[in-house]
């Protein structure tokens, strides 16, 4: 069950991406553009956290994990910043 939760957690942010960058393909509206690419870090780190708890059980991606997700996290930060002047 848990395995489920964690292939619809990453399907669901990777779509979220794909529909972000649609959005940034027809408005070409940069902020979009940060958003997708946020989104694709989290995506990737959703499927860090399948292969770290499913697959591979014994070996630690924890680091890895938090790493992705900080990257992404600061991706978006910086669309914000520098696209809200």
């Amino acid at each position: 069950m848990g395995a489920a939760v964690y292939i619809l957690g990453t399907v669901t942010t990777l779509l979220c991406a794909v529909l972000l960058l649609r959005g940034y393909l027809r408005t070409r509206t940069r902020l979009l553009l940060w958003s997708a690419l946020c989104f694709f870090g989290l995506a990737v780190s959703n499927l860090l956290i399948f292969v770290d708890l499913v697959i591979y059980p014994n070996l630690d991606l924890y680091l890895w994990r938090l790493l992705t997700a900080a990257v992404a996290m600061m991706i978006l930060l910086y669309g914000l910043i520098w696209e809200g002047e």
